[in-house]
């Protein structure tokens, strides 16, 4: 017996997008979509590990606006991990993983995403593709399908 299945459509999306982190109080942030990296990744400039009910969190500051300096969120997640990532340089770092709502146009659901404190980059966030898995599909010609 030949059975059908009905695949939910992918979202087309940019080489960058305007997405929400609405569990971190952040409602909108400029991310590179980055079919180049494994895991997704939050520029911090400040983290601070402390324990809650037995549990590590970590406590962070991030300014979710490029060029803007003065404009930050203070959030708060619990650690599922810490993990070795190698930046696109080469250099390896340990990092802490957080799981988080994204919210990408009509898409909204978990991801895992790196927390590093690298105020520098261009982009305030990287989508990885292990985020984007079944869900997206990247346009590089394009950006901000999803709006502005």
């Amino acid at each position: 017996m030949n059975t059908v299945q009905h695949k939910t459509p992918k979202v087309s999306v940019g080489w960058r997008e305007w997405v929400a982190l609405p569990d971190l109080g952040i409602d909108r942030v400029k991310a590179k979509i980055d079919t180049g990296a494994r895991t997704s990744c939050l520029h911090t400039f400040k983290i601070e590990e402390f324990d809650q009910n037995g549990e590590a969190w970590v406590r962070f500051w991030v300014h979710p606006h490029q060029g803007d300096d003065e404009t930050h969120v203070q959030a708060e997640a619990r650690v599922v991990a810490r993990r070795v990532v190698r930046d696109s340089g080469g250099h390896e770092q340990l990092r802490y993983v957080i799981q988080t709502t994204l919210q990408a146009g009509t898409l909204r659901y978990p991801i895992e995403m790196t927390l590093t404190a690298r105020d520098n980059m261009r982009f305030r966030m990287l989508l990885g593709r292990t985020a984007m898995a079944g869900q997206m599909t990247v346009d590089p010609m394009h950006s901000f399908l999803l709006g502005k």
